[in-house]
């Protein structure tokens, strides 16, 4: 593979991104039905970039209505390698202060009832997530949020919610007990959909809260959260520019590029052509 094509969903201010050149809105349309938004579509010298805002333009769309499923099919369609995920999360750790990026490398998923899967009766296929994200991107995008300015913790666990309320304070202890660190509503499916899609993803975590956990302290809301927004936004940007500014020329092959490989179980003769023709973008390359 020659080239990057990289990915970005995340906070609709981040496709205003002083470089991206030539930047345009784009329609896909997708079998698994309507994305969240159109695709902003650009490049900042040799790399290709595919943006899309996770709940809309405006912030329209809940955490628990999103069609992720349609999200990362787009991406597909308009021929991402790589995607960044940039989402505001609450903090589960003293030391992860509001303000600080996290980049994360385990999920819990505590979604309920969300499509998480393009596969299924009549096309089966089990990828393996013991290791979520893609490690070599994610390096990257720790390098380009520290060279930004933010304070960054490489690695830590996202605890997956449902939401859209907020955690009680007994959810907020017990997730600190698993050992998470971050906590938000939008991770899941989305990581488990980008690697069934084989594309390696890499998630950055911007803390806005102490989520409810803390004593003595007034639990999280919503203008607490959207104060800090804009002071981790200016940071986001910087991280963005950077990053695609200093991806090297040629993108080497990931492992994650071919994860479908040994996926497939279903028989040939088994398989359901519906399904199979949904899968057109997201599992062509083995399904010929």
């Amino acid at each position: 593979m020659s080239g990057w094509t990289i990915g970005i969903i995340g906070g609709s201010g981040l496709y205003d991104v002083e470089g991206i050149e030539d930047g345009e809105w784009v329609e896909v349309a997708s079998p698994w039905g309507t994305p969240s938004d159109a695709c902003f579509v650009g490049h900042v010298g040799h790399v290709k970039v595919v943006f899309l805002p996770r709940h809309g333009r405006g912030h329209r769309i809940s955490p628990s209505d999103l069609n992720v499923p349609a999200n990362i099919d787009v991406l597909k369609r308009l021929g991402v390698t790589d995607v960044l995920a940039v989402s505001s999360v609450g903090s589960l750790a003293e030391e992860r202060a509001p303000g600080t990026f996290t980049i994360a490398d385990q999920f819990i998923d505590r979604t309920k009832g969300r499509p998480s899967s393009f596969f299924g009766t009549g096309m089966v296929a089990h990828v393996s997530m013991a290791d979520p994200v893609c490690p070599r991107f994610s390096a990257l995008a720790a390098e380009a949020a520290q060279a930004a300015g933010a304070t960054t913790h490489v690695g830590g666990t996202y605890l997956a919610m449902e939401g859209p309320q907020f955690s009680t304070r007994a959810e907020s202890n017990l997730y600190r007990s698993w050992g998470c660190h971050i906590i938000g509503m939008t991770a899941m499916p989305e990581a488990k959909l980008a690697r069934e899609a084989e594309l390696p993803y890499a998630l950055v975590g911007m803390v806005t809260d102490y989520d409810c956990w803390r004593e003595g302290e007034e639990a999280v809301d919503v203008a607490q959260v959207i104060a800090q927004l804009s002071n981790n936004a200016e940071k986001a940007r910087k991280m963005v520019m950077h990053l695609l500014r200093n991806l090297p020329e040629e993108r080497a092959p990931s492992p994650i590029d071919t994860c479908l490989d040994m996926a497939l179980i279903t028989a040939p003769s088994g398989r359901d052509p519906q399904l199979l023709a949904k899968l057109d973008a997201v599992a062509g390359r083995v399904l010929g």
